[in-house]
């Protein structure tokens, strides 16, 4: 199981989230700690692929951004509209 890291900024940007969203992030972050490559995460390597910066879907519009920091530790960077990932 995987340990999971939060940025200020990702847990800022979580609060201003409908509570409909927290739900399935939430469901879906006990998902992804399970097996961080489920298929229906969709997780991906986000460009440039030097930085390691990965996210998931927590929906179709919404993901999460994370960097992995250790075996089984990873960083939450971001929570926001897909639209808003690469910002």
């Amino acid at each position: 199981m995987l340990e999971v890291l939060v940025t200020e900024t990702f847990t800022r940007l979580y609060r201003k989230l409908p509570s409909s969203i927290q739900k399935k992030a939430d469901a879906k972050t006990n998902l992804f700690c399970q097996n961080p490559f489920h298929p229906s995460l969709c997780t991906k390597k986000l460009e440039p692929h030097h930085e390691e910066v990965w996210s998931f879907w927590t929906d179709k519009d919404y993901r999460i951004k994370f960097r992995f920091v250790g075996v089984k530790t990873v960083h939450f960077l971001f929570i926001g509209n897909r639209k808003d990932i690469y910002k």
